[in-house]
């Protein structure tokens, strides 16, 4: 019996042993998690504090997967094209897409070979997330339960539209299905669908300090984004990394923001950074060529497996995969195979957008631009050495200006081939324009320092179209003539109410009302003939403006060629008078038919609603929103609001783009910055930090960045390191 008991007593006792064994690279989370600090201010703001770099990067990761992991998830199943293991057969095209241009292999490779600092931070990128599901087993991830550091090589710039996303899954999916062009009125509706969404862009303006009260440069950081796109960091090490400001959900990198010494906007770029070849192809012995010049080349095919969900199960389809040395296939143009090809660099693009953090001044950050890999971006800069500059592009191939890029070429001649790379000197730049300051809101580079303006007939076309916004008219004329700016006023300058767009599309209506009266429009009309055209919670002609001008992008007549301004200023005035009346009573019956009434104030309308963590909200017009005042960039709002999708059975309208993360930074002595959230930092609708900065977002009344140890100390409401929050 004696023997039973000291038996049993030893199994107990080494079971004890081994579940107090911890695995060693847990006890390697743990070590590097004692060097990192991380606290949260009174907006929960994480400030992460590391040794190293890659000290900084774990606690940033954890941080974020605190914040909202399900976003974090998201971002790596989209990018690594895992995503229809969750969405179904419908996301395969996406799926195929990211694997077209990279494999999970050779995405591994991009890891190996790149240099020893950034594979620290991929290593600390993964161990950040992967000691986070340790930490907390009741996260259940939709998918990925583990992250490897070659993931980031999928995700390596931070832009919200980046360039693998002009790239149409319905074009591919024709192809793959039919080995068919996109049918052309599918082409067309899908054109007209994307005129009439929200923009996607946003707004950086840079003003030199002998136009400030204080001296100082400043920079207006203005990103339009999906709400919560993006969360709200402030991360330091010892080896010199100090950067503030929004950093895409699960990348390691400050996207958007400023340090000490500079400040970095970007917005995306009109640049032409991706061009479609169509290949000649011929057939020989099931061998598949390309004609190149007088030679055939063989077309490198393989074979790429996806999983995809069907009920409640897993099952696989299998792709061929065709590339040639322009790119993979991705669709047919003019009944031949075409290729894509577009900037594919993912070390040197994380490279980039990492060393871009930790730039001094003006000679540091030019450098880093020559590595060349900001593709789908522009960056308006500003330092506190008094320099503000805007760099037009950065990744710009160099092409035969003979050849209408436009357009997919013909691949078959080597003449259309890229030419290696412009320099940044050869690319557009402005520095320290005489007007004292730049603006770029998706516009034209030709209008971002008046008369300071680089000079289109200076470049190559495919550099820039000549494409003006409202939101770039909007901005020239509050800046031009203007000075005395402090953040205050930026912040103000940057909420203006007018709406250039309605100036230019409402007289028309009205004149067209006068020639042809119509009673039961009367009263409507006379609504507009005494606007403003500022928008406001209270106004009912921004209610029936922006209705009116969303019906006009649905059902007026378009004459080809003309781009999304160029459509309204035709409403405006050339369109017949029969339609613009026509469009304008079916405005007021919609109003009337959803609401009871056209006499709606905007703000009844125009709503803010965060239910949930979901990347998608479920709008619901019974449940508790509040009403905005803001509205859509396509009037040319700075400000911008817009609704991205409509929920079933909702008749208001819901906010679900534009103003996200802002900040208006000044530089001197001292950096001193402003900052704003949609909603809040956290993605936990329990947490106090989920929609803390709402009223505050509405009201345009900015919190206080905490950028020096001292201030986030005297802000700070919790102190922790990884693992070890109460």
């Amino acid at each position: 019996m004696n023997r039973i008991i000291y038996l049993l007593a030893f199994v107990l006792i080494m079971a004890c042993k081994a579940e107090n064994t911890k695995a060693p690279v847990v006890e390697k989370w743990e070590t590097q998690a004692a060097n990192i600090e991380i606290i949260r201010d009174d907006y929960g703001v994480p400030h992460i504090y590391g040794k190293t770099d890659a000290d900084a990067v774990f606690g940033l990761l954890y941080a974020q997967c605190e914040d909202d992991f399900n976003r974090v998830e998201q971002n790596y199943i989209w990018a690594i094209g895992r995503l229809a293991e969750l969405e179904g057969e419908e996301a395969l095209y996406s799926d195929l897409r990211a694997k077209l241009f990279m494999s999970e292999e050779e995405a591994k490779a991009n890891y190996e070979k790149s240099p020893d600092w950034l594979k620290k931070l991929c290593d600390a990128f993964a161990d950040g997330v992967n000691y986070y599901l340790y930490t907390h087993p009741e996260v259940k991830p939709k998918l990925l339960t583990h992250f490897e550091p070659w993931m980031p090589m999928y995700f390596s710039e931070g832009s919200i539209g980046g360039d693998i996303e002009r790239i149409s899954t319905k074009k591919i999916a024709a192809f793959y299905e039919s080995d068919m062009a996109l049918p052309e009125l599918e082409e067309l509706q899908l054109k007209r669908e994307k005129e009439a969404e929200e923009p996607q862009g946003s707004n950086g303006i840079a003003i030199s300090g002998k136009l400030t009260q204080s001296g100082n440069s400043m920079l207006l950081i203005n990103p339009h984004t999906s709400f919560y796109f993006r969360g709200e960091v402030h991360v330091v090490s010892e080896e010199g990394l100090n950067a503030y400001g929004a950093v895409t959900w699960g990348q390691f990198f400050v996207y958007q923001g400023f340090n000490e010494k500079t400040g970095w906007m970007h917005t995306s770029t009109y640049t032409d950074v991706m061009d479609e070849f169509k290949e000649s192809i011929v057939k020989n012995d099931e061998n598949l060529f390309y004609q190149y010049g007088e030679a055939l080349r063989a077309v490198e095919s393989d074979t790429i497996s996806l999983k995809y969900l069907v009920g409640d199960q897993i099952k696989e389809k299998s792709y061929p995969a065709y590339r040639t040395h322009h790119g993979p296939i991705t669709h047919v143009a003019d009944g031949q195979w075409t290729a894509s090809a577009m900037m594919w660099e993912p070390v040197k693009a994380l490279e980039q957008s990492f060393i871009r953090t930790k730039q001094s001044g003006y000679k540091g950050f030019r450098e880093m631009m020559d590595i060349r890999t900001n593709s789908s971006n522009n960056t308006v800069y500003a330092d506190a050495e008094g320099n503000i500059a805007y760099f037009h592009g950065n990744f710009v191939p160099k092409r035969d200006v003979s050849f209408n890029y436009e357009e997919p070429v013909d691949g078959s001649n080597p003449q259309t081939d890229w030419q290696g790379l412009h320099t940044v000197d050869e690319n557009i730049l402005v520095l320290n324009p005489e007007n004292g300051w730049i603006q770029n809101c998706n516009s034209t580079p030709y209008t971002s320092a008046l008369e300071f303006s680089p000079k289109k007939e200076d470049y190559p076309n495919y550099m820039s179209k000549d494409q003006e916004n409202f939101r770039g008219v909007h901005a020239i004329e509050l800046l031009t003539d203007r000075k005395g700016y402090t953040i205050d006023s930026l912040i103000q300058l940057a909420h203006d109410p007018f709406l250039p767009a309605f100036k230019a599309l409402i007289p028309g209506l009205v004149k067209a009302y006068d020639a042809s009266p119509k009673k039961e429009l009367k009263e409507a009309i006379e609504v507009f003939r005494n606007w403003d055209y500022k928008t406001s919670k209270e106004s009912v002609a921004m209610t029936l403006a922006h209705f009116y001008g969303t019906l006009s992008y649905q059902k007026a007549v378009r004459p080809t060629g003309l781009n999304s301004m160029e459509l309204v200023e035709y409403w405006g005035s050339n369109s017949p008078n029969t339609e613009k009346l026509a469009v304008f009573e079916e405005t007021t019956k919609t109003l009337n038919d959803d609401f009871g009434t056209w006499k709606i104030p905007w703000g009844e309308v125009n709503r803010y609603q965060r239910l949930n963590g979901d990347v998608k909200q479920a709008f619901n017009d019974s449940l508790p929103s509040v009403g905005v005042g803001f509205a859509s960039g396509t009037w040319g709002a700075l400000a911008a609001y817009g609704a991205r999708y409509t929920a079933p059975g909702a008749k208001k309208i819901y906010g679900t783009r534009g103003n996200s993360f802002v900040a208006a930074v000044e530089f001197g002595d001292k950096v001193k910055a402003k900052t704003i959230l949609a909603g809040g930092q956290s993605g936990d609708p329990t947490s106090s930090h989920f929609n803390d900065q709402t009223e505050k977002y509405l009201n345009i009344d900015w919190k206080d960045a905490a950028f020096y140890r001292e201030d986030v100390l005297k802000r700070a409401q919790e102190t922790y390191s990884p693992g070890k929050r109460k």
